[in-house]
């Protein structure tokens, strides 16, 4: 995949520079060896193509895999794979390779919690635009393994008229009239109170966001836009949303629930590299 291989080419020029000084005064140029990359907390690991592509530019020769990735996993410490090469090689991929791993296996470990949260309820977890520049695919593969739903890859395949757009049409009603008079289908709109609610609905969105509302407030929402609907109507949540409190906002009736948590937030999953000579 030509975007990870550039991804890597970057993290690795970043990382090396002019050259790894540690590796070149302790570790002999011919020296071979195989590293161990362990899993050493529960949850799921996904990320193994960006980690092989980091040790393969830095000359590794052989990428045996012990465990799957894209599962849950509780029997840890595990080793998921050992990379065979000249030491220096899998010592200059080490950090940019665990790096990735990392942060990728993260997203897809809280994805997972926050999915399992909801179990039952038919709610869906749905990810946000509030990636890392330039990892965006990658960063919302991960919160598809661990079960949640990827919402907009950009602003070029939805609508979503927020606030700031608002002001600028001049209102809510305003607004939505301006995204079906350029063609638009699908609209979704930005609410903070019933009031907004009431007006979203009425001006004929198809798709209804509340923001940053508890769960006493939205499940009254809810409730207003339902009623007043007269077809098919999607209600989302969105902002303060936790694993403490994500059961209750599911529970109050919306259809989604987005977490930018999942991609800007999501601890690293707890990883290492074990290098042995051979």
């Amino acid at each position: 995949m030509t975007e990870i291989k550039e991804i890597v080419e970057r993290a690795l020029a970043e990382d090396i520079g002019a050259g790894d000084m540690t590796a070149r005064a302790i570790v002999p140029v011919a020296a071979e060896g195989r590293a161990h990359v362990v899993q050493k907390e529960p949850g799921i690991v996904h990320g193994y193509e960006i980690a092989r592509e980091a040790f393969t530019q830095t000359g590794a020769t052989y990428f045996d895999v012990r465990e799957p990735e894209d599962r849950w996993r509780d029997d840890v410490p595990k080793t998921l794979f050992i990379v065979h090469g000249r030491s220096r090689g899998l010592l200059a991929a080490e950090r940019v390779a665990l790096n990735f791993l990392a942060h990728l296996s993260g997203i897809a470990t809280m994805t997972a919690n926050f999915v399992r949260e909801v179990e039952g309820t038919g709610v869906r977890i749905l990810d946000t635009r509030k990636t890392t520049p330039g990892l965006r695919a990658l960063e919302k593969e991960a919160v598809a393994v661990g079960g949640g739903v990827n919402h907009r890859m950009g602003l070029y395949d939805a609508v979503l008229i927020k606030e700031n757009h608002v002001v600028v049409a001049g209102g809510i009603r305003e607004a939505v009239a301006e995204a079906r008079d350029a063609g638009r289908e699908d609209i979704e709109i930005e609410t903070r109170s019933l009031s907004e609610v009431s007006e979203a609905v009425a001006a004929g969105a198809d798709r209804i966001l509340l923001d940053n509302m508890d769960p006493t407030a939205m499940a009254r929402a809810v409730a207003l836009a339902r009623g007043a609907a007269e077809g098919p109507l999607q209600i989302e949540a969105s902002g303060g949303v936790n694993l403490h409190n994500v059961r209750r906002v599911a529970e109050t009736g919306v259809d989604d629930i987005s977490v930018g948590a999942l991609t800007h937030s999501a601890p690293a999953l707890d990883l290492s590299m074990q290098l042995r000579a051979v």
